[in-house]
């Protein structure tokens, strides 16, 4: 559910943005004949049975997948390890490069896929591991299994990774306002423009699309900060591709609320959003 929401939130397409997609569903023969332009952005869900060709693309002729298919905008994966290994896997290579390239005998194509990816799973199999208010009924090994299917790999490249518990029915049933998307999204189009200002010399559009070079620029730590990323470094074993997603979503926290630089509060949020791994990813 919130996934399907996530679109809702997000920027407007710019045109060159509404170009790029509209040529790739037209390559892919999924263009409606009525849309001349498509000016929402993707969502795509494939079901877990789907095969590497279809997600990454391919064929006799090759045809973007799906997660060309969903550029700029979502790709979402329920039940992630219900999904083949190996077709989880092809997903490595275009999370880091924003681009697949389809090599046959007769041609080698290329395209782009930079997308939003959100999954989502069950601690086990039975769903209960951690539960406070049912027991798990699944065995040490069956849990292993189960969650092996996810690799370090791919996780590593999962920015925020956030466990959801149960919704209590008096949750479901408070009269508390709530933000609605419309709201969300005014702050997210804000933080958008402050980010296109920043970075209207390097031609990117977001703090997603930051190289090493840039992070190192624009994602600058005070010593507090810097002391509670190499505590959160050491203890939790983090990679070198980890410490650069801290610092991206550091600085996307400290944009929403329209501060110039990233503070202790922020490098903390972010940090937060990396635990999870550790939990059920021990070894």
């Amino acid at each position: 559910m919130m996934a399907k929401r996530i679109p809702s939130i997000l920027p407007e397409l710019s045109f060159e943005e509404a170009l790029e997609i509209t040529k790739i569903h037209s390559v892919a023969g999924t263009l409606p004949k009525d849309v001349p332009l498509i000016t929402t952005r993707p969502y795509r869900a494939p079901h877990h049975t789907v095969s590497g060709v279809s997600l990454v693309g391919g064929g006799r002729i090759p045809k973007p997948g799906e997660i060309s298919l969903a550029h700029f905008g979502v790709l979402y994966l329920d039940e992630l390890p219900e999904f083949n290994k190996a077709t989880l896997e092809v997903l490595r290579g275009p999370l880091e490069d924003g681009n697949i390239t389809i090599s046959r005998v007769n041609a080698s194509l290329t395209y782009p896929c930079n997308f939003m990816f959100v999954a989502s799973m069950n601690p086990c199999p039975c769903g209960f591991y951690g539960s406070k208010d049912k027991e798990c009924t699944c065995t040490p090994q069956a849990i292993n299994r189960y969650i092996g299917k996810i690799s370090g790999p791919l996780l590593d490249r999962i920015d925020i990774q956030i466990e959801v518990t149960p919704v209590k029915y008096q949750k479901l049933q408070s009269d508390d306002k709530i933000e609605t998307s419309e709201q969300i999204k005014q702050r997210v189009d804000r933080a958008r423009k402050i980010q296109i200002k920043r970075y209207e010399n390097y031609g990117i559009y977001s703090n997603s699309e930051l190289t090493p070079a840039l992070i190192e620029k624009y994602c600058k730590l005070d010593n507090e900060s810097k002391m509670i990323l190499q505590n959160a470094f050491d203890k939790l074993g983090l990679s070198a591709r980890a410490h650069g997603r801290i610092l991206k979503v550091a600085r996307t926290i400290a944009d929403l609320e329209e501060k110039e630089n990233i503070e202790p509060v922020h490098i903390a949020e972010a940090i937060q959003y990396r635990s999870l791994d550790k939990k059920y990813w021990k070894n």
